[in-house]
């Protein structure tokens, strides 16, 4: 069974509102989920924008979030590591946190995918997508994803 992620900011496919982009606070979306196995220790979450001229562009990498979470509120702050015990990666735009849509061009598509894990990342705090994918591996138990858009306004 995959998890199922849903955002009151936008559904699947939709566009992203302003507000959680450059061209607005740019900060993230509230993000619900469900569907998390038994088993679940830990989740983690990677946005990233498959769309970008040099390939796919980080916008969030957040890790060891509670497998009791039920889903992150908006506006997350980028500190290192969250009340929580959740730790955020190191995004494309080189900082910790949510970066959100800034494409150049065009209309992108922007990934929300969650993990759920059956064990907590050994990583520190600032760790890549690559290294937390690399984390993973032999992990997973499961995954979902929700999808949403954006294009520049003019």
């Amino acid at each position: 069974m995959a998890l199922v992620i849903t955002s009151s900011a936008f559904s699947e496919g939709q566009a992203i509102p302003n507000r959680y982009t450059c061209d607005g606070p740019d900060v993230s979306p509230d993000l619900a989920w469900s569907g998390v196995p038994d088993g679940t220790v830990s989740l983690a979450m990677i946005c990233d924008d498959p769309d970008a001229p040099m390939g796919t562009w980080v916008h969030w990498v957040l890790f060891n979030i509670p497998a009791a979470a039920g889903g992150l509120p908006a506006e997350i702050p980028s500190d290192a590591a969250l009340e929580n015990g959740a730790r955020h990666g190191t995004n494309d735009f080189s900082r910790l946190g949510y970066g959100g849509p800034c494409p150049p061009g065009g209309t992108h598509r922007y990934f929300f995918k969650l993990y759920a894990l059956d064990a907590v990342l050994a990583l520190d705090s600032g760790a890549t997508k690559a290294q937390v994918l690399e984390a993973m591996e032999g992990h997973i138990l499961t995954e979902g994803q929700l999808m949403g858009t954006y294009s520049r306004q003019e």
